[in-house]
């Protein structure tokens, strides 16, 4: 029970700052249909109680999964068999991720089926496969995180220059969309185990982190690489009518629950196989321990389909209406300021934000302290969604014009900055964009672009997640920096200390 009513928690503090945000909004400058605004809180309720129990069920039943593959795997001397199994693994965890297939749909509505959802996932999975193993690998062979990192970025980069601007929004949003509740904890603790190998302490610690970034490049290259094969290259879109004004409640959800039950099940189908398997040939679990990790599988299962409701059901549209009623003002400044104020708050209980901070606090003894990063990340992702509206108000601002420097920035830094928090700040990246920044804010932005005369829906609308995923590794970089200077500066006054000490006597 304190596990759960921990989870729930958090999912409150993720929750309430945007339904007291939207609250705020209703009965001040944005008033909303009352079908509307009661689709929003019962969605909103739906949200908090599917999430907290989709959580509980991941640290009960995909965590321990996770744990027991990564070990299986390790123990293995045979190199095919951990490539095989880590590129099969890569491909059903990021199938599994609930944000990946909140995005596709997303893109599938906005474009009318040009990019289909499944062929988007499909992509993003087997790019997220091929690069997890490669970055497992990467550990294996003691390569430095930085260089990785350059020439990931360098061939993203490359192949970016033959895609068109909506393809590379949707690719960066999706490197962000990728790392979220199910894969965060699934690849931390892949990490762990393939670093526990090593003997040395200080590169087993600086390895725990990387592999979420590093994983994350893989979504992209996997949409870029696609955008080349479909036919015209262009994608030209559209936001969707909302329903929510002319249907009754009953009929907004039961229209839904059918599709989202199967939709759920299929999601969480491969990670179903991948434990049977391993059950089958190398776990072997008790009858007892069996019991636990399929309760927590139904029990995420559950979660998943109710938080997939409250979502779909009035949580999202509400975000895309607010962005259109904001926009459509004289004044730009209401906009910019909601749009700042969903960067600060929303980030701050990303659940697999609080993964990767606790980690952080407890892999570094201490030394870079949980509330400091949620800080600099709770900036980096205000600054973002604020970017990322002002982008669309201003239409000779683009996209490539803050990742093209940021990215470069990212990985000039790299070579600067101790290589823990260059691990830490790509799996930063990656984690800070959640489910409520893949749902809420990502329909607020793109309800911006559709009131926007000279914005493009698809171009504009989309690209908000991968400003997101690429300020916080800026932030934890500077963090990096900060901590080295303040590191050396400790040692120096240390060694005088001890000079002076002896010069006395």
């Amino acid at each position: 029970m304190s596990e759960l009513t921990g989870k729930l928690k958090e999912v409150l503090a993720s929750v309430l700052p945007i339904t007291t945000i939207v609250l705020i909004l209703h009965f001040t400058i944005c008033p909303l249909e009352p079908n509307m605004l009661y689709a929003f809180l019962i969605g909103s309720a739906l949200v908090i109680v599917g999430l907290t129990v989709f959580l509980f069920g991941i640290s009960q039943g995909i965590e321990p999964i996770g744990h027991g593959v990564g070990n299986a795997v390790t123990k293995s001397n045979n190199l095919a068999v951990i490539i095989f199994v880590m590129l099969i693994l890569g491909f059903f965890i990021s199938y599994a991720e609930p944000d990946v297939h909140i995005l596709a749909k997303q893109v599938d509505s906005v474009t009318s089926g040009q990019f289909d959802n499944i062929l988007m996932v499909v992509v993003v999975s087997v790019g997220i496969g091929v690069m997890m193993t490669l970055g497992l690998l990467r550990i294996l062979s003691n390569i430095r995180l930085k260089y990785v990192f350059a020439g990931a970025y360098g061939l993203i980069f490359i192949i970016a220059l033959f895609s068109t601007s909506d393809f590379l929004a949707i690719a960066f949003d999706a490197s962000g969309a990728t790392t979220g509740a199910i894969t965060v904890p699934f690849m931390l603790a892949m990490a762990a185990g393939f670093s526990a190998m090593k003997k040395d302490s200080k590169m087993s610690e600086a390895d725990s982190f990387g592999l979420v970034g590093i994983s994350s490049t893989g979504a992209i290259l996997g949409v870029l690489i696609t955008s080349l094969f479909i036919k015209g290259g262009k994608l030209n879109g559209i936001l969707p009518a909302t329903d929510l004004t002319n249907a009754t409640l009953w009929e907004i959800y039961r229209s839904k629950f059918l599709t989202i039950v199967w939709d759920s099940f299929i999601t969480l189908l491969p990670i179903i196989v991948t434990y049977i398997i391993f059950q089958i040939f190398f776990f072997k679990h008790k009858k007892s321990k069996v019991i636990d990790i399929v309760r927590g599988l139904v029990l995420t299962y559950i979660g998943l389909v109710i938080f997939l409701l409250g979502v779909n059901g009035g949580f999202m549209e509400v975000g895309a209406q607010l962005g259109m009623q904001l926009a459509s003002m004289e004044s730009r400044g209401p906009v910019l300021i909601v749009a700042l104020l969903l960067g600060l708050t929303t980030v701050l209980s990303e659940p697999a934000v609080h993964v990767l901070t606790s980690d952080v606090e407890e892999i570094t003894g201490g030394s870079v302290r949980r509330i400091l990063v949620l800080i600099f990340l709770s900036v980096a992702v205000g600054l973002s969604i604020f970017m990322s509206a002002l982008r669309i108000l201003i239409p000779d601002i683009q996209l490539w014009m803050y990742l093209l420097p940021g990215f470069g920035l990212s990985v000039l830094l790299a070579f600067f900055v101790p290589d823990l928090f260059v691990g830490m700040a790509f799996d930063a990246g990656g984690v800070a964009s959640g489910p409520m920044t893949a749902t809420f804010s990502l329909a607020f932005v793109q309800g911006i672009a559709a009131q926007i005369p000279t914005a493009d829906v698809v171009a504009d609308g989309f690209g908000m997640i991968a400003i997101v995923a690429m300020m916080p590794i800026i932030a934890i970089e500077l963090l990096g920096a900060l901590y080295q200077a303040k590191s050396k500066k400790a040692s120096k006054l240390s060694v005088s200390k001890k000079r002076s000490i002896g010069g006395n006597k």
